[in-house]
């Protein structure tokens, strides 16, 4: 079982977020420690699965995958066989860059991000409609990206 983090456990999660570049020696001048001590607590955090890793975010608009849709999905079967085969077999799908189970009123909800609306057909039309167990979907098409992760970073 993880330890509890304690108040510099979280300036140090909340600064790596802000920016996962940032030095050693400038990360522990922000949370009040000396290096090596931060060092410490970032190798911990990172053997106990707070810190999963480190990544460069991606404009994808300018590689040409500006199209985003979220789609519901409702499955025919939500048995645990069924929900199984579904997850495995939407990890394998590119274009779907974000697959969440829900509760409520349809089983899956995907962000699936593509070149432009005849390109999310063919994925609606060819990949998604396909997955296994999948009784129904419903599109939702992104006008304008107001706020997303990377738009909070300075």
């Amino acid at each position: 079982m993880p330890e509890v983090l304690d108040k510099l456990d979280l300036a140090i999660l909340a600064e790596l977020q802000k920016n996962g570049r940032i030095t050693v020696t400038e990360l522990a001048s922000r949370v009040g420690l000396s290096k090596t001590p931060c060092q410490v607590r970032m190798k911990r955090l990172e053997q106990q699965g707070y810190i999963l890793g480190y990544v460069a975010l991606v404009d994808q608009t300018k590689l040409g995958q500006s199209h985003i849709a979220f789609v519901q999905v409702t499955l025919s079967d939500t048995s645990s066989k069924a929900l199984e085969a579904f997850n495995l077999a939407v990890r394998q799908l590119p274009a779907v860059e974000q697959c969440h189970m829900t509760a409520g009123g349809f089983d899956y909800l995907l962000k699936v991000r593509t070149s432009d609306m005849a390109s999310y057909r063919q994925v609606l039309g060819e990949q998604l409609s396909s997955l296994p167990h999948v009784q129904q979907t419903s599109t939702f098409v992104v006008m304008e990206n107001v706020k997303e992760l990377d738009s909070t970073l300075g």
